[in-house]
């Protein structure tokens, strides 16, 4: 993938222009500064996937599947079961996107999902050991962007959760010779210990924009990625772009992605719970 900033530049008219329109109390699209663009979730999208949901913020899309296996643990982590997460941009997502295997890019947005499911944490990993030190269940979590309009971490990792969330694992029993029995039959929820909500915003000159699109973007100093539990812990956080920011603007951000996580999560949780019943009907 070509990066936007490797493509465009840093675009001082445009910059500035954007800088102008925000001194008026505006943005481009017409949102407030601390307002998401509209989020669908669509959850079950994936048939032969264990779970799956398709995320839209805005124009940006960003589809996730779950599957599972039976795999050996981390030396470090013999009770643990293994969490694996990987991204991918879709050619088809954004012009400047090339085909190809994932590129830094790619690798950053697999990483900082990962990181808030895995410090949340999302999964009970120990509750998905099957034999300590042998045998245990291996979670992957594929995330592909079906089309990039700015704010990829948020869709992704909404994206991602839901799946997760909806999930159905069958049951295992450890049999003799310590063969594994899988009963698919008997589904499962995968073990669930807290759900992460992501906030990403940019900063703009003096201005903090939640949810930014492309084109903010391309001008900001700096993006942040915050990452909150329900009990109102941040658990991951993530800076990028080509400039620092300053502890007032930090903190400032801090407290508006922590307000609005909370409305993100009653989205979140509304979609899986109404998705929860209507696998029960």
């Amino acid at each position: 993938m070509i990066s936007p900033s490797d493509m465009y530049g840093m675009s001082f008219l445009k910059r500035r222009a954007m800088l102008k329109l925000l001194a008026k109390g505006t943005r481009l699209d017409g949102r407030e500064f601390h307002e998401y663009r509209p989020v669908k979730i669509n959850i079950g999208v994936v048939e032969k996937a264990s779970g799956s949901a398709e995320v839209s913020i805005g124009n940006t899309v960003v589809i996730a599947g779950v599957k599972w296996d039976i795999g050996e643990p981390f030396p470090d982590t013999p009770d643990e079961g293994v969490l694996v997460t990987m991204a991918e941009f879709l050619p088809t997502s954004a012009s400047f996107i090339e085909p190809g295997p994932p590129d830094e890019h790619a690798i950053e947005l697999a990483r900082v999902t990962d990181r808030g499911i895995r410090h949340a944490p999302l999964i009970d990993l120990k509750k998905l050991c099957l034999i300590p030190g042998k045998k245990v269940l291996t979670v992957f979590v594929d995330i592909y962007s079906e089309n990039y309009d700015g704010n990829l971490f948020d869709a992704a990792s909404r994206a991602a959760v839901a799946s997760i969330l909806t999930c159905k694992i069958p049951s295992f029993k450890v049999g003799e010779d310590e063969n594994i029995e899988v009963d698919e039959e008997q589904l499962k929820p995968m073990p669930i210990v807290k759900v992460p909500i992501s906030v990403t915003l940019v900063n703009i000159g003096d201005y903090i924009l939640v949810d930014p699109t492309f084109e903010e973007e391309q001008v900001s100093d700096v993006r942040l990625t915050f990452t909150f539990t329900e009990d109102d812990k941040i658990c991951a956080i993530q800076k990028g772009g080509p400039g620092g920011i300053s502890e007032d603007l930090l903190m400032e951000a801090v407290d508006i992605a922590f307000k609005v996580s909370k409305e993100q999560r009653k989205l979140l949780m509304g979609a899986v719970k109404n998705a929860q019943k209507e696998n029960d009907t």
